[in-house]
């Protein structure tokens, strides 16, 4: 590809030359570093993998071995012999999955603590398929989150028609329901394909007890003994994921009465909510994701100790009403092993530590956004025993994401995002659980368990030291040519692209920076250097986008990754980069620098 054209008009052309990927300056001078007339044997490569990529532990061996996997991949380089590389047989050994940026090492976190110890990767209206007020109901988002390694997936149940059986969907909407039942036997099969710890199913419950009872029998039928079942009584402390391998864990309200009141709303009324709207222009990968950083939240009315907006929870009707009937369903009560409720009586209420007894409390993005203004220690000493699960506004009808960020600092383990809501928020979820081995559970920093005194528990809006500096070098990337169609980009010529790199973390750790524009080039080399002084570094994810700049509208989108940067390898590596929805291209990647300094 040496050259390439481009139709301006009926009787104009342009040509441009194609720039050949090869390697830069700062690798041909490692090479000469590195090597003995050109030739990289594996004494050279075990010094270069010491020195440069700081794996201290390699041995001549592990040195050979790599040059020989590298040689069978790369068989159409001209390679001097299998003993060694050469300039170009090297860089695309750099450029390749053989170097990736991230350490393999599978599960490697102890996972023998309570659940309340970690991050869990969590869906938010795991059945929806599209938006929140009119698309179909399915298991198959379900079945796809499971197989990313989602670990918490939430179901809405509600009586069918004929109140006889039970649906899931999302309640007083024009979503199209899917049978529970359905459902069930989709997280039976799939629920430890991609990581064998524990898949906790979240139940927004709008159902009287026969329907209860009926889901208590589905319930155990399906997973029988998989489920995790420790009986009516509250834990005194939860389990540990490892205690918990392979098994189905339910959490919801514990049934106390049921009133059945014929003044219930019907199905298809939409929620109503006391938001601001915010249905902006925003570029299909979603606008930037908000912060903390200026100490600003989003202006809502709802108080924290009014539940009558909650989504979470269910109708029970007018207790004043003459129609009202108690009930109970044991059996349905039994199946809880995760109790969630929300206490009256405010924010203060709902931050109370029990010693005897744990439970899982949630709130909104918006009460979250002002809970930490005015809590957020006792917010972090609350998530250090008890679970929090966070979940997007009602508003966000389009099944957009917030930032998930603020909840993570302040030690909450059940971030929801909307799985299908593809954009930033959801590429910062799907960094986190990158790390360890993308099990779905992430340990948290010891100083966020720490329950010292007030002055002791952690402040992620505090102003604190510098622990490190990472320094990230953007050398080139390459790969858009082969995955994308010559005039994707531009109709007139190639691209010209730029990377955004920065970090999502603490308020004082969180930036963005970029490279310069490279104008018509497919194999940009930037040759670029940043530096992030990180002050939580176990709490920061290294953000990466690359986007086509475009004069006349909106830029490009070129691909992107999130990386957890606790897990980073040192040195240079591979960086391949994913689509809009987290789906890792073919050959598009980039070529970058990382150190610790």
């Amino acid at each position: 590809m040496s050259k390439q054209t481009y139709r301006v008009c009926f009787c104009f052309r342009r040509r441009f030359r194609m720039t050949a990927s090869e390697a830069p300056k700062e690798i041909k001078n490692l090479f000469d570093q590195y090597s003995e007339n050109g030739i990289m044997d594996a004494d050279h490569l075990q010094r270069f993998l010491i020195d440069v990529q700081k794996e201290v532990k390699t041995t001549r061996d592990d040195a050979q071995n790599m040059i020989e996997r590298c040689t069978n991949e790369l068989k159409h380089l001209n390679i001097f012999h299998r003993k060694a590389l050469n300039l170009e047989a090297f860089f695309k050994y750099l450029f390749s999955d053989l170097n990736p940026p991230l350490e393999s090492r599978g599960v490697h976190q102890d996972m023998s603590a309570p659940l309340s110890h970690y991050y869990i990767y969590t869906g938010h209206n795991s059945y929806l398929t599209g938006n929140q007020l009119s698309s179909d109901c399915s298991d198959v988002p379900i079945i796809q989150a499971l197989q990313r390694g989602v670990r918490v997936i939430e179901l809405d149940i509600w009586p069918n028609s004929s109140k006889d059986d039970i649906d899931v969907l999302h309640g007083r909407t024009l979503t199209t329901p899917v049978e529970l039942i359905k459902c069930l036997k989709s997280i039976k099969e799939y629920a430890f394909v991609a990581s064998e710890y524990p898949v906790v199913i979240t139940l927004e419950d709008h159902l009287p007890p026969n329907l209860q009872a009926k889901v208590a029998e589905m319930v155990t039928s399906t997973f029988q003994d998989i489920l995790f079942s420790p009986g009516s009584e509250c834990l005194k402390e939860f389990p540990s994921p490892e205690s918990l391998k392979k098994r189905i864990i339910i959490s919801t309200k514990p049934p106390k009465e049921y009133l059945k009141t014929k003044d219930v709303p019907k199905e298809g009324e939409p929620q109503k909510e006391k938001t601001s709207g915010e249905n902006k222009e925003t570029p299909a990968w979603g606008r930037e994701v908000s912060s903390l950083k200026d100490g600003t939240v989003t202006d809502y009315k709802q108080d924290l100790d009014e539940d009558s907006n909650d989504e979470d929870d269910p109708e029970y009707g007018d207790p004043k009403s003459a129609d009202c009937t108690q009930y109970i369903a044991p059996e349905y009560k039994n199946l809880i092993a995760i109790h969630a409720g929300k206490p009256k009586g405010g924010i203060d209420a709902c931050l109370k530590v029990d010693p005897e007894k744990v439970r899982r409390l949630s709130l909104s993005e918006q009460q979250l956004e002002k809970a930490v203004l005015t809590h957020g220690k006792q917010i972090v000493r609350f998530t250090q025993r008890n679970i929090l699960r966070i979940y997007p506004k009602g508003t966000r009808f389009d099944s957009s994401n917030y930032n998930p960020m603020i909840g993570w600092t302040h030690g909450a383990q059940m971030v929801a995002l909307n799985m299908q809501g593809y954009g930033r928020s959801l590429w910062l979820m799907h960094g986190m659980f990158r790390a360890n081995g993308g099990c779905g559970y992430v340990k948290k920093p010891d100083f966020i368990l720490n329950p010292g005194s007030d002055d002791e528990i952690f402040d992620p809006r505090a102003s604190l030291p510098v622990k490190t500096t990472l320094k990230v070098t953007v050398y080139m990337g390459e790969g858009w040519y082969y995955d994308f169609h010559h005039t994707h980009f531009d109709v007139y010529s190639p691209p010209d692209f730029y990377t955004r790199v920065g970090i999502a973390g603490v308020p004082a750790d969180t930036i963005m920076k970029k490279t310069k524009t490279l104008e018509d080039n497919w194999v940009p080399a930037w040759n670029e250097e940043f530096e992030f002084p990180l002050s939580v570094p176990e709490l920061a994810l290294l953000r990466i986008e690359v986007h086509e700049y475009d004069m006349s509208e909106k830029d490009d989108f070129g691909g992107q990754t999130c990386l957890p940067v606790a897990e980073l390898r040192r040195g240079i590596r591979s960086v391949p980069l994913h689509n809009v929805k987290g789906e890792k291209y073919k050959s598009v990647k980039l070529l970058m620098g990382f150190e610790f300094v």
